[in-house]
């Protein structure tokens, strides 16, 4: 029963108490009468009077991470000559999903103070679990108290909490990807290079072989056992990678955390994330209704967290077809350079998408490709049987792609760790 509705009924019963002493003029109609009025003015104006003289606090993290939870810290202080008691501590935290206290549709409870002697202050700690990626304005933190009868509510808001707080997406590890080393980067890593990319290192001894160079008979291992030993080589560099994000509008398909782009946000930030652990150098490119997100080759933790603060905020609600991202990219590609590809586009523009990355395989691009089944994350969507027969699919095997299939509800960290 809502507030005001309690205070209207109680307004009648105070009425009819009067009428009945007035009436029949009896001392216990009278008495009845002045304590539900001495109710009604109490429930009126103590809960304001609790309000007064009384400070509130919040702190803790700005940064979170899906599915962690967070700690904040309240603290409330009395300041008046007289103990407070029955208030409940409220806050706007847009980010969860819990009971809102009445007349509050936008703030949560935090917790409640029974008791607060004069000078006296009680902390509180309240552990908040972090839903869902993105920036979030907090408070700001306020008061509420309806004792003693819960007939009307009072709040005082306060100027703070105020502050902004970021949830990053949850990112997994990755023990390996199937990459292949970029020209430009010889020498920098484990990765082969394609045949015939460039030099190559050392990687051990074996013995000559006819037709085996004699430049590289290694002379002193070949005395030392008497037998012509030669040296191998592999083509070995370090890995480029571009992360191309589809935040297409009609691309994202699903709710809440199990839509498609949440997986390929997640799955971007845990790529950066492999490839700032390898060293690699990584960049990113999407296009969402505010503009290009585009953030430039580099590499190590400021790079990860530069990609990563960009991620925790976008939203898909751009309007450019992937395929024109993908011809964006090849203007600037590297020979060697792998593109990520996240794809969840409508099957309509499938063939655009296939003309995009064949120009991308002209430039020396490598292609690491990952197919979301759209139909596993529509509403009631059951996975596709046939997604491996699928020819959009057959076409990423044919221009060379290394690709994984993510279907809602698959373990990331498993797909990705074959």
């Amino acid at each position: 029963m809502s507030l005001k509705r309690k205070f209207i009924i109680l307004g009648l019963f105070t009425l009819a108490a009067y009428a009945g002493s007035i009436s029949r003029g009896e001392s216990l109609l009278w008495l009845i009468a002045a304590l539900l009025s001495a109710s009604l003015i109490t429930s009126l104006f103590l809960p304001r009077w609790l309000l007064q003289r009384l400070s509130v606090t919040r702190n803790g993290p700005k940064r979170g991470i899906e599915n962690e939870t967070v700690v904040f810290t309240v603290e409330v202080k009395n300041h008046g000559w007289l103990p407070r008691f029955m208030v409940e501590v409220v806050d706007r935290l847009p980010f969860i999903s819990v009971s809102k206290p009445d007349g509050g549709a936008d703030y949560q409870l935090l917790g409640n103070i029974n008791y607060l002697a004069s000078g006296k202050k009680s902390s509180f700690e309240v552990p908040v679990l972090c839903e869902k990626r993105g920036l979030y304005s907090l408070g700001p933190v306020g008061l509420t108290s309806s004792f003693p009868l819960g007939l009307a509510q009072a709040r005082r808001m306060t100027k703070q909490g105020q502050q902004r707080f970021t949830i990053y997406p949850n990112v997994f590890p990755i023990l390996n990807l199937p990459l292949l080393g970029a020209p430009s980067q010889i020498h920098r890593g484990g990765y082969l290079l394609p045949e015939g990319a460039g030099a190559a290192e050392f990687s051990g001894l074996r013995e000559y072989r006819r037709g085996d160079n004699p430049r590289h008979i290694h002379w002193p291992t070949t005395a030392r056992l008497n037998d012509l030993m030669v040296k191998e080589f592999e083509p070995l560099a370090s890995a480029c990678l571009w992360i191309a994000v589809d935040l297409a509008g009609d691309a994202n398909v699903g709710k809440g955390k199990h839509s498609t782009a949440e997986y390929a946000i997640r799955i971007a930030a845990s790529i950066a994330g492999y490839a700032c652990n390898h060293n690699m150098h990584s960049r990113l490119l999407a296009e969402t209704q505010s503009g290009t997100l585009r953030i430039a080759s580099g590499k190590g933790e400021y790079h990860y967290q530069c990609i990563l603060d960009a991620l925790a905020v976008v939203e898909a609600n751009g309007k450019t077809a992937y395929a024109q991202l993908l011809r964006q990219i090849a203007l600037d590609c590297q020979r060697g350079e792998t593109i990520v590809l996240l794809l969840s586009e409508p099957a309509m523009r499938s063939t655009a998408t296939l003309q995009a990355l064949a120009l991308l395989r002209t430039k020396g691009a490598h292609l690491f490709a990952v197919l979301f089944d759209r139909n596993s994350f529509a509403l009631g969507g059951k996975p596709s049987a046939t997604i491996e027969n699928d020819a959009f699919y057959a076409g990423l095997l044919e221009l060379g792609a290394q690709t994984r299939i993510i279907r809602k509800g698959d373990d990331l960290m498993a797909a990705f760790n074959l």
